[in-house]
């Protein structure tokens, strides 16, 4: 069976699952897909993925709030706001030397998010960590699924 069908229909079924938990939980939904798509993007797959893709989306959370906290210590000069983002920004890119801090795409989704989200860093650090679980579940019950269809089908 096509694995890429297999796991449209695994997201698609797991999307509007995740819909519902999002409410039902008060986390948010948004967040939850932009993880998802982190999972999906990330070079790596499995558990490795599942992992690289959290510890980037979680250093994004974390240096979107040093921008957040750092330019509240001079709210009146807009400038020293701007510099330290071009400052993070940098980092979060050379934090990709390290190993599991090397998918600087995901980092970027975790400060955007928490930017959007007004710096509430706990609510989004939930829903984006729901949300790469909803998105390693997506992608591998539809692997998972085309390798069975596959040696079912292998068989006859």
């Amino acid at each position: 069976m096509n694995p890429l069908l297999m796991i449209a229909i695994t997201t698609g079924v797991l999307s509007g699952l995740w819909g519902w938990a999002a409410v039902s939980l008060g986390l948010l939904s948004w967040a939850g897909f932009l993880a998802c798509t982190a999972y999906f993007a990330c070079p790596q797959g499995g558990i490795r993925g599942l992992l690289l893709s959290t510890l980037c989306c979680g250093s994004g959370v974390f240096w979107a709030m040093v921008i957040i906290q750092g330019s509240a210590f001079a709210p009146h000069i807009e400038i020293a706001g701007y510099l330290l983002t071009g400052v993070v920004a940098f980092l979060m890119c050379i934090q990709a030397k390290q190993r599991w801090l090397g998918f600087i795409p995901g980092t970027f989704i975790g400060a955007c998010a928490t930017f959007a989200a007004n710096g509430n860093w706990q609510l989004v650090s939930a829903s984006l960590l729901m949300g790469l679980i909803f998105g390693f579940a997506m992608k591998n019950s539809g692997l998972w699924l085309a390798a069975r269809f596959d040696r079912h089908s292998n068989k006859d």
